[in-house]
Order: C-alpha cells, then structure tokens, then sequence
C-alpha cells in the first residue's frame, strides 16, 4: 500500500513538473525566437530555422544608429523610474491614510477611487488630454487655459495623469492592514506625529509591497506606447516603444533592427525581475490577507 501510495505521488509530481516545463518552454519561446532573429541577416530571417547559421550583431548597431535609440531608452527610463517614485510615494501615502487614518467618509471615498480600476483607461484619454491641454500658465496659456498648448509636448503629461494609481492605493492599503495597529498607537503614545509615524514605523515595513508595486508601475511605465504617441510630438522625447515602431514605415518593417530593439527593451524588465522576484511574490501574497 504505501509502495502504491509513494508511485502514485511520483507521477503526480512527475505530471505537475513537466506540465510547468512545458509552459515555461511556450513563455520563453517568443524572446529566444526575438533573440535569434536579431542576430539572424537579413538574408536568414525567414528561414525556420531558429539557431543563426551565422549570427551578427549589425542589426543591433543599425537599431542606434538608424534613429536615437539610445536617447529613446534613457528617456523611457527616467519616465518609468520617476512613475515609480510618484506611485511609491503617494500610493503608500494614500494607502496609510485609509488603512491606519480616521476620517470622515473614508469608506465610500475609497469604494469611489476603487471603482476607477472598472473604467477602462482609452475612456480617459480625452478628458485627460482636454486637463493637460487647458492648464493655466504653462506652455503659452493665460489664466484661463487657452491660448498655447498647457503641459503638452513635456514629461509632465506623462507624469502627472498616473502620479498616483488607484491600483497603488489599493495594493499599499491593503498591506498596510496586515501590520500591527500597536505600533502606530505606541508611537502616539510617545508624541510621534502621524507622518512620521507613517515614514519612520510603518513604511519600512512594506518593502515587500513597495518593490511589487514598483515592478508594476516600472513595466507599466516602460511599455506605455499609445499615451506617450498622443501628447509628445518632439521627436527627441519619444519613449522606446515610439522608437520601435520607427523601424515600421511605408508598409514595410525592418524585422533585423526591430528584433534587436525588442530585446534591448526587454533586458530592463528581466533585470528588474530577478531582483525583485522575492519581493514581488512575498507582496501578493500579503496584499490579499485581509
């Protein structure tokens, strides 16, 4: 019986890893096609086989020096790392408020700022643009918002509209509910005030969920595409998924150069991954507890 028993296990498990291998193979399959491609010429893309018969990294030089890929990177890079530092900040911020804080309202406040992860974000695009477009002051406008162009054609129209996702308040809150409320009413007993509290106690706590949201908002940041294309019209500002599509034009695309680019944009997230994969796991896992 136990002999059956310990078989029995065996195959389970034996069927559990090999069902895992399989869809590890079929995610990791499309970026080692995108690997040998970039390396791939011209001349081998189309062929089946997946292995170049003789690699080359011309592809990868004609992807930075074809257009500013490089200036394309850096900027997609600040855009993602001060996204995450907004979202960080003022996510945990928000989040500490509506966990640890009392005030009136509270609950319906927070079910209303819930209810904006409902709204598909294409519908906000408009208003979001009209907002950018009509504030007073800046880019050529007078106290009313006419007259120039507001805070368009800037970082700050990529900035602002996601300083502070509602996701970030969702998942810091709920973090901030798994930690001990004594904490917090023993620094008040010793004449802490609230932020303090918050910055000095609490925050250092949440590192678990500070580096899974920060690995959100870094690929959410780094592979916008489609907002960044409507309010940047400087070719020197343009993200590295607008200089990806560049290698598409005339109803023609330059697979070489636009593989290469891919994987040039995907090393970001991989590094970033296997940093933080610990703490990515150990944040969902706590975010759920209550």
């Amino acid at each position: 019986m136990t002999r059956k028993l310990t078989f029995s296990r065996i195959s389970i498990e034996t069927i559990y890893y090999a069902v895992l291998i399989l869809f590890g193979i079929l995610m990791v399959l499309p970026f080692v096609w995108s690997v040998a491609t970039s390396l791939k010429p011209n001349e081998e893309i189309f062929f089946s086989n997946l292995i170049p018969n003789h690699p080359t990294f011309q592809h990868y030089i004609t992807a930075f020096t074809t257009v500013p890929f490089a200036r394309y990177f850096l900027n997609s890079l600040f855009l993602a790392i001060a996204g995450v530092a907004s979202n960080l900040f003022f996510g945990s911020l928000a989040g500490y408020a509506f966990a640890r804080m009392r005030f009136r309202g509270k609950q319906l406040i927070f079910r209303v700022l819930l209810s904006a992860l409902m709204i598909p974000g294409v519908v906000t695009i408009i208003p979001s643009y009209i907002i950018l477009r009509s504030f007073p002051l800046v880019g050529g406008n007078d106290w009313h918002g006419v007259g120039g162009i507001g805070l368009l054609n800037s970082y700050w129209a990529i900035l602002l509209p996601g300083a502070a996702g509602a996701f970030a308040v969702f998942l810091m809150r709920q973090f901030f509910l798994t930690l001990p409320s004594e904490l917090g009413e023993a620094a008040r007993i010793d004449g802490c005030n609230e932020f303090r509290i918050f910055w000095n106690i609490y925050l250092p706590l949440c590192l678990p969920a500070l580096a899974t949201l920060g690995m959100f908002t870094f690929q959410a940041g780094w592979n916008a595409f489609l907002w960044p294309l409507i309010v940047l019209s400087d070719p020197n500002m343009g993200t590295i998924q607008l200089g990806l599509q560049s290698f598409s034009f005339n109803h023609q695309t330059d697979y070489g150069p636009l593989m290469a680019g891919s994987v040039v944009a995907t090393v970001p997230m991989l590094i970033l991954f296997l940093y933080a994969q610990k703490y990515f796991v150990q944040g969902i896992a706590f975010s759920g507890d209550k």
